[in-house]
């Protein structure tokens, strides 16, 4: 499963790394909605939370589906302007002026991505003008609770009126706590933008995006950018272009703005806790498996506290050596055990590290 960005054809001079004030106001309304994707960040969401006026978190709540679930693509609206070349705003009212340069069916169908109504990354009809889809985005927002259906309402009888809504609501946010947040925030953003424009310009693209993450690879040849995600999805930059826009707020979140007819978007987290290189999502799963067997669990509690021959094992678990090697080697292959010679005698012990990381692993793998 992954996420894959055709960028045949693509100019270099229509890459580029770029912060953006508003999508990053997005992130932080994630935050603030679901802490418990963002264990680092307790701490400021608790003083967010305790200065928040009333009236504002209210409002928080009546549109939360927009940042909670899903992020919605509001956030990013210089990816949906004509040409799919615009660059996000410097501040965030020029961002907000991005956003209106949308069409209304573009702001009914990216604020309506909660109710998955419509094909994300194929053209569709638009929720405006299809009274199927239209009938459709209603009961899925049904399914989701009765705030969701009022907005929705609101929203398909009068986009114009939401737009106000929003921009005012962005507005009150940057002045309750996104203003200091952004002011502190927005060097560290900008200082790796410059990092991953240098390596952009001096090393090539695919240098660039291993700095973005391991997680993202350039197939040179078939001209193709993989984001290994659990989902699917494509896009193609055609002729517009690529931006890599990086956040503070958003770890471990690498989302991918691939909504068909907009421009492609990575959109990394930057100032990871992280220590060492993420697994793919096949290693993730590999591992995972090789721990839901019974006899793979008994060997680990054995190998966590010592090293041990495959003899030794067979002894202590009544297998044969044949058996217990199968075993191991599933274990090895997923990346849980370490081998060592000593001698004659053949060593295996549990790679404790790797396995007190899966947590986080597959915390970070399925948020990703």
């Amino acid at each position: 499963m992954s996420v894959r960005i055709d960028i045949a054809g693509l100019r270099p001079d229509r890459i580029a790394v770029v912060t953006s004030p508003l999508a990053e106001l997005g992130m932080a309304l994630h935050a603030l909605s679901e802490p418990g994707h963002h264990p680092g960040l307790q701490g400021w969401v608790a003083g967010v939370n305790a200065r928040l006026d009333s009236h504002l978190a209210d409002r928080m709540c009546e549109a939360d589906f927009l940042w909670r679930s899903t992020f919605s693509d509001l956030f990013l609206p210089f990816a949906g302007v004509a040409g799919r070349s615009t660059l996000p705003g410097a501040t965030l009212a020029e961002d907000l002026d991005l956003l209106d340069k949308l069409t209304d069916e573009q702001f009914v169908d990216a604020a309506m991505e909660f109710t998955c109504a419509l094909p994300y990354c194929s053209r569709g009809s638009s929720t405006l003008s299809d009274p199927e889809v239209r009938r459709r985005a209603l009961e899925l927002a049904a399914s989701r609770g009765p705030r969701q259906v009022r907005f929705t309402e609101r929203l398909l009888a009068d986009p114009p009126k939401i737009r106000d809504w929003l921009r005012q609501f962005v507005r009150d946010c940057d002045e309750a706590f996104f203003a200091d947040t952004w002011s502190r925030l927005r060097h560290q953003l900008a200082a790796d933008a410059r990092h991953k424009t240098d390596l952009l310009l001096r090393r090539g693209l695919a240098e660039a995006l291993e700095a973005v993450s391991p997680t993202v690879t350039l197939d040179e040849e078939a001209a193709t950018i993989t984001v290994d995600k659990l989902g699917s999805g494509r896009s193609a930059t055609a002729d517009g272009g690529l931006l890599l826009v990086p956040t503070s707020l958003g770890w471990p979140h690498l989302s991918v703005l691939h909504r068909y007819g907009w421009q492609p978007v990575l959109h990394y987290p930057v100032g990871s806790p992280e220590l060492a290189a993420p697994p793919s999502v096949e290693q993730l799963a590999l591992r995972m498996t090789a721990l839901s067997h019974p006899v793979r669990m008994r060997l680990c509690r054995h190998l966590a506290r010592s090293a041990y021959t495959t003899g030794e094992l067979a002894r202590v678990h009544g297998m044969t050596a044949p058996e217990i090697s199968r075993h191991l080697g599933f274990l090895k292959k997923a990346g849980l055990v370490t081998t060592r010679r000593r001698g004659r005698y053949v060593l295996h012990q549990l790679d404790v590290t790797v396995v007190a990381r899966l947590g986080s692993d597959f915390l970070e793998g399925i948020l990703r």
